[in-house]
């Protein structure tokens, strides 16, 4: 399904994603990160996440062309079983990776990967953010740790499936082979364009994303709930394709618009029908069971509720406060119409 595509239909397309100025200038960056066999960044690999292995002086750079995702995802783990059997440094670059979510296989492509001498591999992601005296955007670096929580996750797999060969490519009682939990992030030094780099520890979001992935509710669960015919084309009518869409259940939140092609449909759904997801998920899990606007209005005017319930009770003690700092801002502007004093508060 193409869901850029099908938001275009909707009325609703999608409007995030980089400009073609950051597209041009991170596309340089990568390039000359990976320059000369990518000598500098197995350097950076070596220095910040393998210190006491043999510096790199010379790399294999394996050729990973092949057709389709399937193809170059066959390749990459050819390439990666070879590797690790030789020894030494060698660097994927741009390897295909496959990993299931909720029961369908998603493709994904690493800036990097480098195996090291030991045969265990780490990924490398390369963003065009700066690292201004050795540290960048906290924000930003957790994004990153997310999205290469996601590879690791997805070269474990990898692993598994080549520990399980009869020809196993390590010996016997070795760990085969092992993903190495700390990423590599390499981003321009300061404001320059030269390369800086820091090892990024991925375990909690690994563990976090592996959580949430066993908890997604499968492709053919989905479907099967779906009405007989359901079709999701985008030339469709515009009254076939809404309904069809909004017979997959979907909760919205602020978080969708840097991730989902939907989000803007799912905002004005959620909009329609006063869903409170749509001031974020931290909020929603304070409400408890009042999952619309209007039931944490009544809730807070004392229109409905259980009073014992910690949310409700909350809401009517700040909708008691508010009233209270409103009316005596109200006296405290009479006060001044009429000339007379105004206590301070």
């Amino acid at each position: 399904m193409d869901k850029a595509r099908l938001a275009g239909a909707l009325g609703a397309p999608a409007g995030f994603g980089q400009s073609q100025f950051a597209l041009t200038r991170g596309n340089a960056f990568e390039a000359r990160v990976k320059a000369d066999g990518g000598a500098e960044l197995l350097r950076l690999a070596h220095a910040r996440l393998d210190p006491g292995a043999e510096p790199p002086a010379t790399a294999a750079v394996p050729d990973l062309t092949a057709h389709g995702p399937e193809g170059r995802t066959a390749r990459t783990a050819l390439a990666l079983r070879e590797a690790t059997r030789a020894g030494g440094w060698t660097l994927l670059d741009h390897p295909m990776l496959a990993l299931d979510v909720a029961g369908s296989l998603a493709f994904l492509e690493p800036d990097a990967v480098v195996v090291h001498p030991d045969g265990s591999w780490s990924v490398v992601e390369i963003k065009s953010f700066p690292m201004v005296d050795g540290a960048a955007d906290p924000a930003k670096v957790g994004a990153a740790a997310r999205q290469a929580a996601v590879y690791v996750l997805a070269l474990e797999e990898v692993a598994k499936r080549l520990g399980a060969e009869p020809d196993a490519p390590a010996p016997a009682g070795a760990p085969v082979p092992r993903v190495r939990h700390q990423v590599l992030l390499v981003c321009p030094k300061d404001f320059s364009n030269l390369p800086a780099a820091s090892a990024v520890d991925v375990r909690k979001q690994r563990a976090v994303t592996a959580r949430q992935l066993a908890r997604l509710t499968r492709v053919e669960e989905i479907a099967d709930a779906l009405p007989e015919g359901t079709c999701f084309a985008p030339d469709l009518p515009a009254e076939e394709l809404t309904a069809a869409v909004e017979a997959v259940p979907a909760t919205y939140a602020p978080e969708c618009l840097s991730a989902c092609e939907l989000a803007f449909h799912c905002r004005d759904r959620a909009r329609a029908t006063g869903a409170v997801t749509r001031l974020g998920r931290p909020l929603r899990a304070e409400l408890g069971g009042l999952a619309t606007v209007e039931e944490v209005l009544a809730a807070a005017h004392g229109v409905s509720g259980d009073p014992d319930d910690p949310a409700v009770a909350a809401l009517r003690r700040a909708a008691a406060l508010r009233a209270e700092a409103l009316r005596e801002a109200r006296e405290a502007a009479e006060a001044r119409e009429a000339g007379e004093a105004v206590p301070c508060p």
